[in-house]
């Protein structure tokens, strides 16, 4: 569950009512990475989940884009006997964590909430309150000094804590009853603890390493149905890209094929249906295949080509999607070039790739440079249309009198055919005659 800056009383509603329909999620992967502390970085700050349980990100993730925090909460299932809040010591122990991060509290007072209630996991951290972790085993502190030392801490216990301005992360990792891999969780951990501390070291940002830990895990473990990560510091998310579309079901194996991608006209398809295509139907392109892991890297990663559309004058299916795909990309290779963007756009048209709509002009594309915004502007074909009329370098007065000829020509064909008998009889008694 994502959670947007809401008055708290809504937000003890909403995550009470969450968790009350479910069965709890009990995530075995959280991780905090922070690879620039004073926030400056866009991609310097990220936190992820996944689980080989059921309801990942459900009910376990709390994110704040305007207040530049995340809470992972996580550890034994619990049920509420009364429906009160402190009959459920996860729901509360998340509560008095916000409560205290929304007071100006640090990342360590908030996580140590968790160590007032049995059995109970909070990760807690920001690009600059640093990160903190409470729990039982599994957990991980990686600290990266300035002149490159690594330092990776395990913890049984207690709270590990990454102070404000330090470069690291925080980790928790667990097998998962039921995970059919061997469980080696204590050894994949401590890998993927030392390869996040290297990737720290050489520069890496907090979004790329996030894709490179949700790999390493997700096939290494078997813990790894999304779930799901965001960029703390610019405030964008996976959202529900990985999560379960159902309750108690897992999400997307994050070790598998997401999507197919054509690298030059920005198409896409999704799995199942991917397994369809081997080409892209616009351009017959070779299609990329694209594995959940990278996915989600691309997904909270800020670009410098990343760029939001807004799809105007049509409310036809899928015409916001498939504009914000094909501008995306257009952008990716051209810049923000308004020809460009009509032509690609013309060619999905063409194609069929969008319907409804007519072609459109470099005027119809509305760019704000600075604010990396695209406004396309549609005019809807009428009369139920679904493609543009084919453009013919013939006058519509000539195309007129074709039509009517044709007509005429038909209902003279159709008289004789009627009137065949009769006609052939009249004919042959003016021979008789002769």
């Amino acid at each position: 569950m994502i959670i947007r800056r809401v008055n708290l009383a809504r937000l003890l509603v909403l995550i009470t009512t969450t968790l009350f329909m479910m069965n709890a999620a009990s995530a075995t992967l959280n991780c905090i990475i922070i690879t620039d502390p004073t926030g400056q970085d866009p991609n310097g700050a990220a936190a992820g989940s996944m689980s080989f349980d059921e309801n990942m990100f459900q009910s376990t993730f709390i994110f704040s884009p305007a207040d530049k925090f995340a809470i992972l909460s996580g550890g034994v299932d619990t049920t509420s006997t009364t429906g009160g809040i402190n009959d459920t010591p996860r729901l509360s122990a998340v509560i008095s964590s916000i409560n205290i991060l929304k007071a100006n509290g640090t990342a360590q007072a908030a996580a140590s909430v968790a160590n007032s209630y049995t059995g109970q996991r909070l990760v807690v951290g920001g690009p600059t309150i640093g990160a903190a972790l409470t729990g039982t085993s599994g957990n991980y502190l990686i600290v990266v000094a300035n002149d490159g030392t690594i330092t990776v801490t395990p913890y049984s216990g207690g709270t590990a804590v990454l102070p404000p301005g330090a470069k690291g992360a925080v980790m928790h990792l667990l097998h998962t009853p039921g995970n059919p891999q061997n469980d080696n969780t204590s050894a994949v951990g401590q890998a993927t603890a030392i390869m996040i501390g290297q990737e720290i070291r050489d520069g890496h940002s907090a979004t790329d390493i996030m894709g490179d830990v949700f790999k390493k895990v997700s096939i290494e473990s078997g813990e790894k149905y999304g779930g799901g990560a965001v960029n703390i510091g610019s405030g964008i998310s996976t959202a529900d890209m990985f999560t379960p579309s159902e309750l108690n079901q897992t999400g997307y194996p994050m070790d598998q094929p997401y999507v197919k991608v054509d690298n030059i006209s920005g198409w896409s398809v999704g799995y199942p249906t991917a397994d369809s295509y081997t080409t892209s139907p616009i351009d017959n392109n070779p299609l990329q295949v694209v594995y959940a892991y990278d996915a989600l890297r691309s997904a909270i990663t800020v670009q410098q080509t990343n760029v939001t559309v807004f799809s105007y004058g049509s409310d036809s299916p899928g015409i916001s999607a498939t504009t914000s795909q094909v501008v995306s990309y257009s952008v990716s290779k051209h810049g923000f070039d308004a020809n460009a963007i009509a032509n690609d756009i013309n060619s999905a048209i063409s194609s069929g790739l969008l319907i409804g709509v007519y072609p459109v002009e470099p005027s119809n594309i509305n760019i704000q440079t600075a604010t990396k915004q695209v406004g396309v502007y549609y005019t809807p074909l009428t009369g139920g249309r679904t493609a543009p009329p084919w453009n013919i370098p013939i006058s519509s007065s000539l195309l007129d009198t074709i039509g009517n000829l044709q007509t005429a020509i038909g209902l003279i064909i159709v008289v004789l055919v009627l009137f065949r008998s009769t006609l052939i009889s009249s004919f042959s008694r003016r021979r008789k005659k002769l």
